[in-house]
C-alpha cells in the first residue's frame, strides 16, 4: 500500500489533526481560562466587582503566561495571539456589563462564526478541512481538482460544522442560565467533543477515498 494511503499510513494521516488539537498546550489553553476565570470569581464570592476584576486580571495573567511561552519556543504565533485576544475581548466585556457569564460571549460569536464558515466553505466547494489540511500534509489547494480528496474532505468537514453549532447552543444556555460552573467547565467538555470531531473526520476521509487511491498527500489531478 503506497505511503499515506488510509489503511497504510494512519499515523501520517492523523498527524496535521493531532496539530490542530495542539497537544497538551492545547489542551491547557482551551481547558484553563476559562475554569481559572470562574473559579477565581466563585473563589472570591462572586459577588463584589474587585471579584470579577481579579477574575479578569487572573484570566489575562493565564492568556500572557500561555503567549509568551509559545512566543519564546517561536511555536505557533498566530495561534498565541489569537487566544490572547479572544481572552482580552472576553474580560474587556465582562468589565463593561459587570457580568461574569458576559465573559463567554466572543467565544459564542467566534463558535457561531466558525459553523457559518464551515458550512458556506462546503457549499461553495472549499471545504475547510481541506484548506487547513492541504498546506500541512504539503499539497497546498491541489486537492481541489480531486474529485476523490475534495468530496472526503467536505464530508470531513460537516462534523466540525456541527461541533461549533453545537457549542455555541450549549454556550448559550449556560450564558443565559447564568450556569457559571456549567460555563468553566465547558473548556473542557468542548475539547473533549473536539476530539471526537477530530476522529468522525477521519474516519469520514478513510471511507470517502478508495484503496486504489494513493492517500491525502498524493492529489490525483487529471490531466
Amino acid at each position: 500500500m503506497a505511503e499515506g494511503s488510509p489503511a497504510g499510513g494512519a499515523d501520517e494521516v492523523a498527524h496535521p489533526f493531532v496539530r490542530l488539537l495542539g497537544g497538551v498546550r492545547g489542551a491547557l489553553e482551551s481547558v484553563l481560562p476559562p475554569l481559572v476565570f470562574i473559579s477565581v470569581y466563585l473563589g472570591l464570592g462572586g459577588e463584589a466587582e474587585e471579584d470579577l476584576t481579579w477574575a479578569i486580571v487572573a484570566a489575562v495573567a493565564l492568556a500572557l503566561v500561555f503567549t509568551a511561552w509559545r512566543l519564546l519556543e517561536r511555536k505557533h504565533p498566530a495561534r498565541a495571539l489569537g487566544s490572547l485576544l479572544l481572552v482580552l475581548v472576553s474580560a474587556y466585556i465582562a468589565g463593561r456589563t459587570g457580568s461574569a457569564a458576559d465573559f463567554f460571549w466572543p467565544r459564542v460569536l467566534l463558535n457561531a462564526a466558525s459553523a457559518l464558515a464551515f458550512v458556506v466553505a462546503n457549499l461553495i466547494g472549499w471545504p475547510l478541512i481541506g484548506v487547513i489540511l492541504g498546506p500541512l500534509v504539503g499539497t497546498r489547494m491541489t486537492w481541489r481538482r480531486d474529485p476523490v480528496l475534495l468530496r472526503a474532505y467536505r464530508r470531513a468537514s460537516w462534523p466540525w460544522a456541527a461541533l461549533n453549532a453545537l457549542r455555541t447552543v450549549l454556550l448559550l444556555l449556560f450564558i443565559e442560565g447564568d450556569s457559571l460552573w456549567a460555563l468553566a467547565v465547558s473548556g473542557a467538555f468542548f475539547y473533549g467533543l473536539t476530539i471526537v470531531t477530530v476522529a468522525a473526520s477521519w474516519w469520514l476521509i478513510k471511507r470517502s477515498i478508495p484503496a486504489d487511491h494513493l492517500g491525502i498527500r498524493h492529489p490525483h489531478v487529471p490531466a
